[in-house]
């Protein structure tokens, strides 16, 4: 028997309707709603409200054990009414993004392939080069305002994802709605599939990603160039976030495009603000300013050198001599502190490469011999910053040579997933007696030490990218820039203030991200106008604007007439 025919279907009608993510409701539709679009029995009778919805999902997700069955729940959910995922997102933030970002979005990276269920985003690969224009224009929506793009070559601590690494776009723009209201009809996810170099994909029999070895070279910028100028011409009012590229080309990408289009890397300078607004946190709850600490950063990759830029601007806006500004940080790296003279020391290591006359300063004349225990012992840090992705690098000795010279020292390990992270909470608790500010890129349970519980913050970077980029679409601005997240990490530092029976607690809730984004957008926009590149407007109007821009999940009411 040969196949039917597939009937032809009214795209503003029946299950046509059902079948939009945008626009269907389930059980919520009303009578008169289901009457109008053609949804009699389509649907089971009863009318629910958005609320019952909320519940009936949450149930949906406590009946799932594992977090990747959660994490596979939700996006099943994303795919097929997008108002309530939203909802139910916004309604349980606390819970349920430990589920669609870090760390269970790692593992849906990991295991993408063999998870796949319908496609999410946007892919361009090495057959499309020539023609991205018209390939971008396969997009529906063409008001892009926020573009998340990732080559899938540094997927969170986990490396080489290929085409895997599309759940990072997508877990970071469902953070910008979430946390900044950015409707989702205005976002695009992308992932330049350039191929890749895990081998252990390109033997899976199921990978879906482009199988071929990566892009380098020439070829690999030629590729980036083209879709660069395609977005200028597809999407012109968008605003660029690059994720997850290896540090050689997050640098090199970043400062390239800056004056191309409004564009930021949020590996590197989101990283940064939120690490700072840690440490300005610690510093005022020690009674200290920026100016008092010293930081000691291990990885000098993209994450550890943004960090390093904006703690540097940070000291300097406090009027420290650049002199002194440079004897208050040290870097090391896989071949022991960046200093002069090193080897193959690229551009972004040398800027903070210390010389033989201030390493003697400090007490690191034998430098290259150094462990990170005895550079601990002689530099004498007050904050610990690790971004290495190496599991168990903070070791108990390290902790505890932290603790043997500062009252209050100041830790955070801020790799992620939590199985890449350079100590545990409780390790950097114990390990110092309970007097350890503590910091972590993933999240940990609250630890308990001697009658005090100490809630962990998290350094999350969702404290800061939807606020910056909220703000630099409110503003249209033209570029975003350093000073913004200088603004952006104070504002966040603000937020942060002690809890009852909480010690000494470096982050906010995660329940007030709504009103932190928004404070962080107004911080940026003002930077964007006191700096000629946004618009010229009063801070009333920004506000005004900043709340009028933000989406609140809820079911419109749709047109009754047939």
């Amino acid at each position: 028997m040969k196949n039917p025919p597939i009937p032809a279907t009214n795209p503003d009608r029946g299950l046509a309707v059902l079948r939009d993510a945008a626009r269907n409701k389930d059980a919520a539709f009303t009578r008169a709603e289901r009457e109008a679009l053609g949804l009699q029995g389509l649907l089971p009778p009863a009318v629910q409200t958005l609320a019952q919805q909320v519940d009936a999902e949450l149930e949906h997700l406590a009946l799932k054990s594992e977090p990747i069955e959660k994490y596979i729940g939700l996006m099943a959910l994303h795919d097929r009414n997008q108002t309530l995922f939203y909802r139910v997102l916004v309604d349980n933030l606390e819970a349920l993004i430990p589920i669609i970002y870090t760390p269970v979005v790692g593992q849906a990276c990991q295991r993408f392939s063999h998870i796949f269920r319908r496609p999410r985003g946007f892919y361009l690969c090495p057959d499309d080069v020539g023609r991205m224009v018209s390939v971008l224009r396969n997009w529906q929506q063409h008001d892009v305002r926020l573009i998340v793009v990732t080559d899938n070559e540094r997927i969170l601590g986990l490396g080489d994802q290929g085409a895997g690494g599309m759940g990072i776009p997508v877990g970071k723009l469902a953070l910008y709605t979430a946390a900044a209201g950015i409707h989702p009809s205005l976002c695009l996810p992308i992932s330049l599939d350039v191929g890749t170099d895990n081998g252990s994909l390109l033997e899976d029999p199921f990978y879906i990603g482009y199988r071929q070895r990566r892009l380098r070279g020439p070829a690999y910028d030629r590729f980036v160039e083209e879709f660069v100028a395609a977005v200028k011409t597809v999407f012109p009012r968008a605003l660029l976030q690059w994720e997850d590229f290896k540090k050689a080309n997050a640098f090199r990408l970043l400062d390239r495009y800056a004056d191309a289009l409004p564009s930021f890397n949020d590996d590197i300078q989101g990283t940064a603000a939120v690490a700072l607004a840690g440490v300005l946190a610690g510093a005022r709850l020690l009674g200290q300013s920026i100016a008092q600490q010293r930081v000691l950063l291990l990885g000098a990759g993209g994450a550890g050198v943004g960090i390093a830029r904006l703690i540097r601007r940070a000291m300097r806006a406090e009027g420290m001599p650049e002199p002194e500004v440079r004897l208050r940080q040290v870097l090391f790296d896989s071949v022991g502190i960046v200093r002069e003279g090193t080897e193959g020391l690229d551009a972004h290591k040398a800027e903070f490469a210390l010389g033989a006359g201030e390493l003697a300063r400090l007490g690191l004349e034998d430098a290259a011999s150094k462990t990170l225990e005895q550079v601990v012992e002689a530099f004498r840090p007050t904050v610990l910053i690790g971004t290495t992705a190496q599991p168990g690098i903070f070791s108990e000795a390290v902790i505890r040579a932290m603790g043997a010279h500062c009252e209050r020292p100041m830790i955070f390990p801020l790799s992620n997933p939590t199985s890449q992270a350079e100590c545990t909470a409780s390790e950097a608790l114990v390990h110092t007696g309970g007097r350890a500010l503590v910091g972590t890129g993933s999240p940990f349970a609250p630890v308990e030490i001697d009658g005090k519980r100490h809630v962990i913050g998290q350094s999350n970077n969702v404290f800061i990218f939807p606020g910056v980029g909220l703000g630099a679409l409110v503003a249209e601005a033209g570029r975003v820039t350093e000073p913004m997240f200088l603004a952006a990490a104070h504002a966040l530092a603000e937020f942060t203030v002690p809890r009852d029976g909480d010690e000494g607690v470096l982050y906010p809730r995660i329940k007030d991200l709504r009103a932190i984004s928004r404070k962080i957008a107004l911080r940026v926009a003002q930077v964007a106008r006191e700096e000629g590149i946004g618009r010229s407007v009063d801070d009333a109007t920004l506000e005004v604007d900043i709340a009028g821009f933000v989406w609140e999940p809820a079911y419109p009411v749709a047109a009754t007439s047939k």
